[in-house]
């Protein structure tokens, strides 16, 4: 899966999805830190590239429609963060990945646990 990691992850999060195979870029690694919501989905539209973000901006599929992108996790972690959760959410994330295609679709990750946004019509 090809998947762009947002500016608030970091590399080790990175190293485990591209361990497992995933082709991973990163807002860091492309430089741009600090871009607008609309130009970053815009930009993973044009890569089709999954976006994975702690940025819960992009779990409202009115403005975000999931079925017009290559797929968007939005990763929850508990109130009082640590490496480790992250670690545990992202692991979450590789699983559903293997299990099904997050392509059109919204997934709200937790540690051990995916949402799945189904667009009604």
């Amino acid at each position: 899966m090809r998947l762009k990691l947002d500016e608030n992850l970091g590399q080790r999060g990175a190293s485990l999805l591209r361990q497992v195979g995933h082709e991973v870029a990163t807002v860091a690694e492309q430089g741009l830190e600090s871009a607008a919501d609309g130009d970053l989905i815009a930009i993973c539209h044009a890569e089709a590239r999954c976006l994975v973000t702690l940025d819960l901006d992009f779990s409202n599929p009115l403005r975000f429609n999931p079925a017009e992108y290559s797929g968007i996790a939005v990763l929850r972690l508990p109130a009082s963060p640590t490496s480790e959760d992250l670690l545990d959410v992202i692991r979450t994330l590789m699983g559903g990945l293997e299990r099904e295609p997050i392509t059109g679709k919204l997934w709200i990750v937790q540690r051990e646990r995916i949402r799945i946004y189904l667009q009604e019509g």
